[in-house]
């Protein structure tokens, strides 16, 4: 069931963690007060601070210059091109030694796919269009914004109400995009907009992507979205008044932007299951060392069968995860679609990592709330993440339909 991992690769994780300890560690150190306090974290309007913005570019340029931000980014956008086995061991590596993502690692140093970078959606866009951007994407001094879901078109995305009209050799974009990850920070934006109702209505296309300059006049991120507890957010709020945007600027044809928009979906959910994976094993960590050292009535927790049997139902549960994520990303490299392998494994790994973290914090009991651990917010996080690139009820219902229409081979 197993991928092999080359040996190239286990070196790119380990410089990556060396990348990590000697030039990310000690900015988050020298700045503690700024990035652990969310009162100096936030401004007032709930976006990073301009330090902490200054911060995360900063990050960005450092692993773009030593290789990581572009290693899963397609070869012909200049990008490493490393693959999904690539993908899954690198993310979950990284969420296992660094736990719960701060400020300057969290969509920093490894892009989502979909966010920043050389994205594999870029590969759609005109390359006289894309080659004066691309080297600053590339080096991390801009990023972009991926605008797909609305309030009312999360799951169903042809639910979604923003338009393009066409305005002779332009297009007049209008609509408002949520849950954005980048939005409000966002250079350019990646917008998905129905541009023939009829088509869409029938779920046939209809659906046009376009790449948007964000100071383009009408284009607006005018609010975040804080969430589970935060004080501010990376993700916000775009709305779209009669935008301009040349016909040149098109991801791919007209009435198919969902084929641009799903390029690398695959690779991209297992990249996220991976990175939970990990943060569950980082968990699991700190719940062995813990039961070994915390004493009670004379005795070691780990003494104890209730403690003993969270513990196995973990790393029973990691170990199942990982068989099903190194599984899942040989199919795709050999060519498989593994479209229910593939969302079972972002079901599984997801549902997992929070059965896992709350373990992880019973054992730790009381000290298991404080902010001190940082178990608490690798458990909200984990929360989080039963939401984006698709549901647990919408993997569910794929992995029903695939199974119904005949594809039942496990």
């Amino acid at each position: 069931m197993d991928v092999a991992i080359s040996s190239e690769i286990v070196a790119i994780g380990d410089g990556l963690l060396r990348f990590v300890a000697q030039e990310v560690e000690p900015l988050e150190r020298a700045n503690k007060s700024l990035l652990e306090n969310e009162r100096h974290l936030y401004d007032e309007a709930g976006r990073f601070s301009p330090p902490v913005l200054e911060l995360r570019r900063v990050v960005r340029r450092k692993s773009a210059a030593a290789g990581y931000y572009n290693m899963f980014g397609p070869e012909e956008l200049g990008g490493m091109g490393y693959g999904p086995g690539a993908a899954v061991y690198i993310n979950e590596l990284l969420s296992a030694v660094c736990g719960p993502a701060r400020p300057l690692i969290q969509t920093v140093v490894l892009p989502s796919p979909f966010t920043n970078g050389l994205s594999p959606v870029l590969r759609h866009l005109d390359p006289a269009v894309r080659a004066p951007v691309l080297a600053e994407l590339a080096a991390g001094e801009k990023t972009m914004c991926f605008g797909l879901s609305e309030s009312d078109a999360g799951s169903d995305v042809y639910a979604m109400r923003s338009r393009a009209v066409r305005d002779g050799g332009d297009w007049l974009l209008t609509g408002t995009k949520q849950w954005i990850t980048n939005g409000p920070y966002a250079d350019y934006a990646m917008i998905f907009a129905v541009t023939d109702a009829d088509l869409a209505a029938r779920r046939k296309g209809g659906i046009t992507g376009f790449f948007v300059d964000a100071k383009s006049p009408g284009f607006a991120a005018p609010a975040t979205i804080p969430y589970l507890g935060h004080l501010g957010s990376e993700i916000g709020i775009l709305t779209m008044e009669s935008v301009r945007v040349p016909d040149r600027f098109r991801l791919g044809e007209v009435n198919q932007g969902l084929k641009a928009a799903m390029g690398g979906v695959n690779t991209g959910r297992l990249g996220l299951a991976a990175g939970i994976t990990g943060m569950a094993r980082w968990g699991l960590r700190q719940a062995i060392d813990y039961a070994k050292v915390r004493r009670t009535f004379g005795h070691p927790i780990g003494d104890y069968q209730a403690i003993q049997f969270l513990l196995a139902d973990s790393a029973t549960e990691i170990y199942a995860a990982k068989s099903m994520l190194f599984n899942c990303a040989r199919k795709l490299e050999l060519g498989d679609a593994a479209l229910k392998e593939v969302s079972m494994a972002k079901l599984f790994c997801t549902e997992m990592a929070n059965r896992v973290l709350d373990r992880c914090i019973q054992v730790h009991g009381a000290m298991g709330l404080t902010n001190e651990l940082r178990l608490e917010a690798a458990y909200r996080f984990a929360r989080s993440m039963r939401i984006p690139d698709g549901t647990s009820e919408i993997q569910r219902r794929t992995i029903a339909l695939q199974l119904l229409g005949g594809e039942a081979n496990l």
